[in-house]
């Protein structure tokens, strides 16, 4: 899993008419621009405490299924000598750098205060592009090298709070529910899957407070609408949600009716290309040249010459598929690259070109 969206919700018109505001449209322009301005400002991680770019070995302790239907295993890990591990937040997730040479992110379901271990939980996907699959066969004794903790989904610790997780999406919000029971909040969560035996961590959820937990399962109850999913949301309150594409854009779209202040996405999978526009590839080490589609990235593109070509989060944040530009302007869209790093690299995983052609290190 990987982030991410925030979504600052404010009303159309300051005097509630059914207009835009102009106040607010100029406040949005000035906020959209401050934000952009911090997201292109190069981060230095030590500020942190640790640098979640320097790497960790880590041995696999425990291995256990989390759903009835065998697909989802929960893998425990923990640094070989014992010692403590960096500390991280409910909505964190770490970089693996499995035995393949593949890259995968995965994000922290287990208990922050304990710095011990950290726990993830994988489904298999077999049609994917083999990380899953390699996660699963990682057995107990295994070492594997690991990045992070980084904090893409962040959860505030105050306030009301509506949670919403579709499948395996409840990795990162099985966390932040966890604490905010901890904290006394007021909180609620749905929770939607395909069918029960799919979901996981469904034995713990369904010990947790009745009145404040909605399971529903698409076999029993159908596709889940707008108002299922939102039903609970809290006039001034918060939204994090974590699901496929249908579920974020379904919350997106409608969480300003129910007077939510905030809302908080995390995708896992590729966002869709939007307004986007055809242009050409061209692979400078072997002259070969392809058509990217508007609606289609250039890693998609690649991936289907070049298989073996590296990736992971495919949202631009990751970073394992950088790739050098020979010529031609990148539309850079990821939020990862420094300003310096964007004059000779680009993300082809979400950066697109702005003329007709680009001339890649590949």
């Amino acid at each position: 899993m990987v982030p991410n969206e925030v979504h600052q919700i404010t009303p159309s018109d300051l005097r509630g008419r059914r207009r835009p505001d102009r106040a607010m449209g100029l406040l949005r322009m000035f906020a959209d621009r401050y934000l952009d301005l911090i997201a292109r400002h190069a981060y230095d991680p030590t500020h942190a405490g640790h640098n979640p770019d320097s790497a960790m070995t880590l041995v696999v302790t425990d291995r256990r299924v989390v759903a009835t239907d065998q697909n989802v295993v929960a893998l425990t890990f923990a640094a070989p000598d014992g010692h403590a591990l960096p500390r991280w937040q409910p909505g964190c997730h770490v970089d693996f750098h499995l035995p393949s040479g593949r890259r995968r992110q995965y994000s922290l379901c287990g208990d922050p205060g304990d710095a011990s271990h950290y726990t993830v939980a994988v489904r298999a996907i077999p049609d994917g592009g083999g990380g899953s699959l390699e996660m699963h066969q990682l057995e107990p004794g295994t070492q594997v090298t690991v990045l992070g903790p980084r904090n893409g989904f962040p959860f505030v610790g105050a306030g009301s709070a509506l949670f919403i997780a579709g499948g395996i999406g409840i990795t990162p919000v099985i966390a932040m529910v966890r604490r905010a029971r901890e904290l006394g909040m007021d909180w609620q969560l749905v929770y939607s899957g395909r069918s029960r035996t799919t979901m996981p961590f469904l034995d713990e959820i369904e010990e947790w407070d009745r009145d404040r937990v909605v399971v529903r399962t698409d076999e029993e109850d159908g596709l889940p609408t707008p108002a299922d999913l939102l039903g609970r949301a809290v006039p001034g309150g918060a939204v994090y949600c974590c699901g496929p594409a249908p579920m974020l854009e379904s919350v997106r779209t409608h969480v300003a009716a129910t007077g939510a202040a905030a809302l908080h996405l995390e995708r896992f999978g590729a966002p869709p290309v939007l307004d986007g526009e055809p242009f050409e590839v061209e692979l400078a080490r072997s002259g070969e040249v392809f058509a990217v589609g508007a609606d289609e990235t250039i890693l998609e593109v690649v991936r289907r010459r070049r298989p073996g070509i590296g990736y992971s989060c495919m949202q631009g944040f990751c970073g394992t598929c950088k790739v050098g530009v020979v010529d031609g302007t990148p539309d850079h869209r990821d939020t990862r690259l420094s300003p310096d790093e964007r004059r000779d690299d680009m993300l082809i995983c979400v950066s697109r070109s702005i003329g007709d052609r680009l001339v890649l290190d590949l």
